[in-house]
């Protein structure tokens, strides 16, 4: 290679009178200085043995206010910036470049994760530049040598099965929004904090109890070869409140609520908090002395929050366009296009242009994604019908293009991920007739119950070859449904499954919708997702026990003034 570190500074020193950029409204410094330095990494790459057929910059902040607290006391308060780089930089050409994965029985995924750079947080182009200029020369070198072993791979492998490019182009889009500017009162959170947790410390058997808030507006920057210019900024508001307590047979029992909303003011008032602190401690009482439920397989009703898990587990993480390309996923829906997989009034789609339901804000919304393609709505299911697939820039057989769905975590590779998953029935009954139809199928199957999942917590999917492909939805409040009606409260048990088994189960969905907002982890790292749908009636599910930890409860009474006595 005949780059190096001090030809790049000298090529730095010639180009600083380049003519100025033409910048959308309101872009600032940092983009500018960015397009400034891509300009001038392809001008002196270009001449390079192998040189870029493409390069992006994005820089994410990170910027707001945090506070959280346990028992009615402050544990921490902070604010922060941060901000981080990613490069996309291919040698190469799209039909096959350096970030073709190796197939060499690991995970080709982890050759692609970029790892977080820091840059400064002011907006100082020359020293925005500098960093640029480093990891550009840094990030070529490592690509070079990548696309020798990529091609070294595909001669000594066998033929591909899909033989898509690596990459596709995408028009240029110039957009640039007004950084969001928050200014919270971080004593008044302060306060929020302490009166949210202060009930929990009247009971000495709730043994882990927590609030937090975060305030924060996550600005990115990219720019890209193709002449894409975009600046987002993004504000985000999430209030949690977790809590948890102990059976005496060592199982512990959480409770979540969490809060998403786009400004300070949109978050629920405290008079609701402080109700809902109250439905949390009342369920953890209950938990405590509920009955366990052993393995067992029947007929279930999700409410909306757990159905919407349950989709984004058994078939968001399916539908997501690389994992019917690369040879280590099960690729459980692949051969399916234009295939019934669900019953004929089920429409499915993701739409991250959706920036709420009803009035409940979706975190799963955005702009552009972090490919410099603008957002859209995809349908994958249409009249219970498999039509396609969440795409990135990476094309798989029958699909060449990106439908705006590449998103990652600062310091990871993009690639499909969902973002607002909507789950839509035609004809839906009412929660009333719901229940009578599960009870209808308890006498029919001779069960002496249904199960009701009204609440979880998550749940992860295995979605690869080697080992089984399965699904688990953690719930935290299931209930009994007896023949007369009856419900009652029970805990212990995971929900699972495979997905072709479990979807051909659905055969019936209510009219009451509803929201789950969260992170989803995965291999470009965390995103804020949300999944809308109804509740659903399954003929059949499975359950397993959940884990169970084998140390007792505290043997010291909590330090409390009047501890609730423990059972």
């Amino acid at each position: 290679m005949k780059i190096t570190l001090q030809a790049l500074a000298s090529a730095f020193l010639s180009v600083l009178t380049l003519p100025a950029v033409e910048l959308p409204k309101d872009a600032t410094p940092v983009l500018a200085a960015m397009q400034t330095e891509l300009d001038r990494s392809l001008t002196v790459l270009k001449s390079q043995p192998t040189p870029p057929y493409f390069l992006s910059y994005e820089i994410t902040e990170m910027r707001g206010v945090s506070a959280s607290g346990s028992f009615g006391t402050l544990v921490s308060s902070n604010d922060y910036c941060q901000r981080l780089l990613d490069i996309d930089l291919r040698v190469g050409d799209p039909a096959l470049d350096n970030t073709h994965p190796l197939r060499s029985g690991v995970s080709s995924l982890s050759d692609r994760q970029y790892g977080a750079v820091g840059v400064p947080t002011e907006d100082t182009p020359e020293a925005i530049r500098a960093v640029l200029w480093y990891q550009t020369d840094r990030k070529y070198k490592a690509a070079v040598e990548q696309l020798t072993k990529v091609k070294t791979n595909v001669k000594v492998k066998v033929e591909e099965e899909d033989k898509s490019a690596d990459f596709c182009a995408e028009p240029a889009a110039v957009f640039a929004a007004a950084p969001v500017k928050l200014s919270p009162d971080r004593k008044a959170l302060e306060e929020k904090i302490r009166r949210y947790t202060a009930p929990f410390a009247k009971y000495g058997n709730i043994y882990h109890a927590n609030a937090s808030i975060s305030l924060r507006v996550e600005t990115r920057w990219y720019v890209n070869s193709e002449g894409s210019r975009i600046q987002v900024s993004e504000p985000s508001c999430q209030l949690a409140i977790s809590a948890s307590t102990k059976a005496d047979d060592g199982m512990e029992m959480p409770r979540h609520e969490t809060f998403f909303a786009f400004r300070p003011e949109d978050l629920p008032s405290d008079a609701v908090v402080l109700q809902t602190v109250e439905k949390i401690i009342a369920d953890l009482q209950a938990l405590r002395t509920a009955p366990l439920v052993e393995p067992y397989t029947g007929p279930a009703i999700l409410s909306g929050r757990a159905a919407g898990v349950f989709f984004h587990e058994i078939f968001g993480h399916r539908a997501e366009g690389h994992r019917q390309k690369n040879v280590q996923e099960g690729q459980t829906f692949k051969k399916q296009l234009n295939q019934p997989i669900l019953p004929a009034s089920f429409t499915v789609y993701s739409d991250p242009t959706l920036d709420r339901f009803g009035s409940t804000a979706l975190s799963g919304h955005y702009q552009y994604d972090n490919q410099g393609t603008a957002a859209r709505r995809v349908s994958l299911v249409e009249g219970g019908v498999l039509k396609g697939f969440m795409m990135a820039r990476m094309p798989i057989e029958g699909f060449a293009q990106s439908n705006g769905h590449g998103r990652k975590q600062a310091g990871y590779a993009p690639v499909a991920r969902q973002a607002n998953l909507m789950v839509e029935v035609a004809q839906p009954v009412t929660r009333a007739q719901l229940k009578q139809q599960l009870l209808a199928l308890v006498r029919e199957q001779k069960k002496p119950y249904g199960l009701l999942f009204d609440d979880i917590t998550g749940g992860f999917t295995i979605t690869g070859r080697t080992i089984p492909n399965s699904f688990n939805v953690r719930p935290i409040l299931v209930y009994r449904i007896y023949e007369d009606g009856r419900e009652e409260l029970v805990r212990g048990v995971d929900l699972i499954g495979t997905p072709l088994t479990t979807f051909s189960k659905i055969i019936a969905a209510s009219d009451d919708y509803d929201v789950f907002n969260g992170t989803c982890g995965a291999e470009s790292g965390g995103v804020p997702v949300s999944a809308v749908a109804p509740g659903l009636l399954l003929s059949q599910v499975e359950v397993q026990k959940k884990e169970k930890s084998q140390n007792r409860k505290p043997l010291l009474p909590a330090p409390l003034e009047k501890p609730v006595p423990q059972s």
